[in-house]
């Protein structure tokens, strides 16, 4: 990868950090078992791996022949959603209420930050962007409304237990 592609790449997973961060910020601010840096982190992955696919491609694709090398990009996403899910599991059940479910929207969140980095990689920006002011609006400003609408005992999740 020639140093100016490799200066774009940087900036991509950069723009994908912070996008990442932004997300992060509220459940860092609400105490949430993944904050700031772990949402940066899996932003930051998800771009890294989405470019060094596009890149492995490419080069395979010049240096062997053609009939010899398959690139199928959709299992590199396939793959970073597969690890996020891990890890979201991870988060969900790490409760010590075993009466309810716990951590699933920063579960979802840390998703959702993942599909925002491979976002990035792609190159759609403004689409990026979107959605990371649509993460925080859902963390942060549904919260108060969500704690005004009548629960039942059949919610899994509780407004203040996540």
């Amino acid at each position: 990868m020639s140093p100016e592609l490799q200066a774009i790449a940087l900036g991509k997973v950069l723009v994908a950090v912070i996008l990442g961060g932004i997300i992060g910020w509220e459940r860092e601010k609400a105490h949430k078992v993944a904050g700031l840096r772990t949402h940066m982190f899996i932003s930051g992955s998800a771009a890294i791996f989405v470019l060094l696919s596009i890149e492995f491609t490419e080069f395979f694709q010049n240096t062997m022949p053609a009939d010899s090398f398959r690139a199928d990009p959709v299992r590199v996403i396939h793959a970073i959603i597969v690890g996020v899910s891990f890890i979201g599991a991870g988060m969900i059940i790490q409760n010590e209420k075993r009466d309810r479910v716990v951590n699933l929207t920063t579960a979802a969140s840390v998703m959702f930050t993942a599909a925002t980095g491979i976002a990035v990689a792609l190159g759609a920006y403004i689409f990026a962007v979107g959605v990371a002011v649509m993460a925080l609006v859902i963390n942060h400003s549904l919260k108060s409304i969500e704690h005004k609408l009548p629960s039942t005992d059949s919610d899994l999740t509780k407004p203040n237990g996540e």
